[in-house]
């Protein structure tokens, strides 16, 4: 059976795969890819499954080496990907040699990579899903150097293109759409207003869980606190301190700050390429 051997890791490698849906009733968040729309296109340039399992590598610095021929697609973050250091394209089908090893510089733009193996990495799955929760500690833990992960077997069917077009990843000013609540009404009635008016800036305390923006603060109509209620990704929960926070893949299932509004799930995507220093402004 195939695999592939982690020599370096990055910044952050872990394992993702569509998520760790229906089990929120226990308390077990949803998990999976941050940017469920580069994930899910390098599954599709090598036929695999939409729920194959596959890397999720913050900032580039990964390196792999093929143990057996292993084909694979990188995708997500605009990075320089090399192929035993001969220059590779994103979003193509790469052949890999037994012994060749995929390497990813630091990305240009974006901030997640997804490298996909035709067949899917075959981890253990733990509630129906091969994800890393980094919140809840659930799934495989982050690869380390000499990690070998399984390669699956390949699906029945083929690749049908070696190339295919990305959506264009944040470039300057990033622009999210939101829908607003549940509890806005928690909120001055400016708070909203200033919201959609001001640029905020993802901060270098954002991960997985969250992106934390710095910014004009959101006031708040009162001090108190709401009992604990179900949250989704793209939810801006708003701490005391009156900076959102905008939930990505592995936030909380409940909490008891209130949400001012909510960004559609097209833009979450977008949200999670995000990287420190990005400016994000808000619109209806």
């Amino acid at each position: 059976m195939p695999a592939v051997e982690v020599v370096r890791t990055g910044a952050l490698t872990t394992v993702q795969d569509g998520g760790r849906r229906g089990h929120a009733a226990l308390g077990v968040g949803g998990s999976g890819a941050a940017d469920a729309a580069s994930y899910a296109l390098a599954n599709r340039l090598l036929a695999n499954h939409e729920g194959a399992a596959a890397l999720e590598v913050t900032m580039g610095g990964l390196v792999l080496r093929a143990r057996g021929a292993v084909t694979a697609a990188v995708t997500g973050a605009t990075c320089p990907v090399t192929v035993d250091g001969r220059g590779a394209a994103p979003d193509t089908v790469l052949h890999l040699a037994d012994g060749a090893r995929l390497r990813l510089g630091t990305p240009t733009s974006g901030l997640r990579s997804y490298v996909a193996v035709r067949g899917g990495v075959d981890v253990p799955p733990v509630l129906d899903s091969r994800s890393t929760d980094t919140l809840a500690g659930l799934g495989p833990p982050p690869p380390e150097p000499g990690t070998v992960l399984t390669v699956g077997p390949p699906p029945r069917a083929m690749p049908t293109a070696d190339w295919v077009p990305s959506r264009p990843l944040p470039a300057g000013e990033l622009s999210l759409r939101i829908v607003p609540g549940p509890r806005d009404d928690w909120f001055r009635d400016d708070a909203l207003a200033v919201l959609l008016a001001s640029a905020y800036e993802v901060t270098d305390r954002s991960d997985r869980i969250g992106a934390r923006l710095s910014g004009p603060p959101l006031a708040r109509r009162s001090g108190g606190e709401l009992p604990s209620e179900g949250m989704v990704p793209g939810s801006l929960q708003v701490p005391p301190e009156g900076r959102p926070v905008l939930f990505l893949a592995d936030h909380p299932v409940t909490g008891g700050y209130p949400v001012i509004a909510v960004v559609t799930a097209d833009d979450v995507a977008r949200a999670a390429q995000a990287r420190p220093g990005t400016a994000v402004r808000f619109h209806r």
